[in-house]
């Protein structure tokens, strides 16, 4: 009998407003049009997120992976969709300060 794998919950209901690596992952992968910005990819297997995950890195060695590198139109929409994740998140309750000190 096969175990169920696990399945994605979603970005937009993961923990601390998806500031995650998966998080950041779809959010970039929105930026560079690789997936529509209303896909939240909840219910992915893991096998799916890391495809994703390749393809947006492909896309990140193209521009140096820098955000000035970037066309000025990706850059933008960078901005506007990492802003907007930034203030949901923290609406949300997350706050960076306190996960970078539970870091080091």
């Amino acid at each position: 009998m096969m175990k169920d794998q696990k399945r994605y919950v979603g970005i937009d209901k993961e923990i601390n407003g998806a500031m995650t690596d998966t998080g950041k992952i779809i959010r970039d992968a929105w930026v560079f049009g690789l997936i529509p910005e209303t896909e939240t990819c909840e219910g992915w297997l893991a096998a799916g997120l890391e495809d994703l995950w390749r393809k947006v890195n492909l896309e990140w060695e193209k521009y140096g992976f820098r955000v000035a590198n970037l066309p000025p139109e990706m850059q933008q929409n960078f901005m506007r969709i990492h802003n907007s994740a930034f203030a949901q998140a923290r609406q949300a309750g997350w706050d960076a300060e306190r996960d970078l000190i539970d870091e080091v």
